[in-house]
C-alpha cells in the first residue's frame, strides 16, 4: 500500500521533487479525407525535461501557449506517466508509487473550474476534504482555518455561484490547500483577475512557500508576477528547456538591462533561430548528397 512507502533516510535533508529527462509522447490518429483512412502522427508534448522543486522555494516555468507547460505540470502531479525519464519526490519513485505522491501534492488553477457552484463554500471544502480521507473535527477545524486565511469565513454558507470571480479564486485556493500538501502546482492561478485580488493571491503564495514551507511551481503569463514571486525559473519552449536560473542569472545572459518578460521573448527566439538554422542545414546536407 501506498500509505506504507517510506522515504529514504538520506533524502530526508533534502525534500524535493527532481525530474530528470521527461520525455511525453502521444499518438494522435488524423484523417486527411472523408473516405481515407485514418493516419497516426507522434507528437512530441515534451522533450526531455529536468528540473527540481525543492521545500519553501517557489519555481516558475515560462512559456508562451502550446509550449508543453500544462504537460510538464500533469506529469509532475502523477495526472498522467512520462513515455520516459524519472520523477521522484523525497526520493521515492512518484511514478511507480502516483497513490502516495497524490496524497502529498495537490493542485490550483486559474480560472473558475474545479469547483461546485452550487454548493457553498464549506460544503466544498468538506467533499474535498473527504477526497482525501479526511473527516469530523479535524477536517472542521481545517475548512474554518482555510477559509479565515483566504478571507471568506462571512461567506461560508453562500454558494459559490453568488461568488464574485476573485472569491472563486481564493476559494480555489483553499481547495488547493485542503489536504496540507508539500508540494503545489499552481496553473495561472491570478488568470483574469484584478490588481487587488490577484496581489492578495500572491502574498498567500509567498506565505505557503516561506512560512509554510511548501514547494510551489508556478506558471504564468504575467511576467511580472514570475520576477516578484520566483526564487528560480524554468523557460519552456517547444516542449524543451532552452534556459533556467534566477532571474539575476537569465539577465546576465545579455549585456543590456532588460526587463524579464523582455529577457523572456529574446530566448524564445534565439532558440528559435538556432532551431531554423539546424534545420536549414540539414536541408542543404540532403540536397547536396
Amino acid at each position: 500500500m501506498y500509505s506504507e512507502i517510506k522515504e529514504r533516510p538520506e533524502d530526508q535533508g533534502a525534500r524535493k521533487i527532481i525530474a530528470q529527462h521527461l520525455v511525453k509522447n502521444y499518438t494522435l490518429k488524423e484523417k486527411n479525407g472523408l473516405f481515407s483512412r485514418k493516419s497516426k502522427k507522434l507528437v512530441h508534448a515534451v522533450r526531455d525535461i529536468s528540473l527540481e522543486i525543492p521545500r519553501g522555494k517557489i519555481i516558475g516555468v515560462l512559456g508562451i501557449n502550446g509550449a508543453g507547460k500544462t504537460t510538464t505540470i500533469r506529469m509532475l502531479a502523477s495526472i498522467i506517466s512520462p513515455t520516459s525519464g524519472s520523477l521522484t519526490m523525497n526520493g521515492v519513485d512518484a511514478v511507480k508509487n502516483h497513490l502516495w505522491v497524490k496524497q502529498r501534492i495537490n493542485m490550483i488553477t486559474g480560472g473558475e473550474r474545479n469547483l461546485y457552484w452550487r454548493l457553498t463554500a464549506q460544503e466544498n471544502l468538506r467533499y474535498f476534504g473527504s477526497l482525501y480521507g479526511q473527516s469530523g473535527p479535524m477536517l472542521e477545524e481545517r475548512i474554518t482555518h482555510l477559509l479565515d486565511t483566504v478571507g471568506l469565513t462571512e461567506v461560508r454558507d453562500i454558494p459559490v455561484e453568488r461568488y464574485s470571480k476573485g472569491m472563486k479564486q481564493r476559494l480555489q485556493i483553499a481547495r488547493g490547500l485542503i489536504n496540507n500538501p508539500e508540494y503545489l502546482f499552481m496553473d495561472e492561478p491570478t488568470l483574469g483577475l484584478d490588481i487587488m485580488i490577484a496581489q492578495e493571491i500572491r502574498e498567500l503564495i509567498l506565505k505557503q512557500a516561506r512560512e509554510e514551507e511548501k514547494g510551489i511551481l508556478l506558471t504564468t503569463h504575467y511576467i511580472s508576477e514570475a520576477e516578484e514571486l520566483c526564487d528560480y525559473i524554468y523557460v519552456i519552449d517547444h516542449g524543451e528547456m532552452i534556459a533556467k536560473g534566477t532571474k539575476q542569472e537569465l539577465r546576465e545572459l545579455f549585456v543590456q538591462d532588460l526587463s524579464l518578460e523582455e529577457i523572456l521573448v529574446r530566448i524564445i527566439r534565439k532558440s528559435r533561430e538556432g532551431e531554423e538554422h539546424e534545420e536549414g542545414a540539414v536541408n542543404n546536407e540532403s540536397r547536396d548528397c
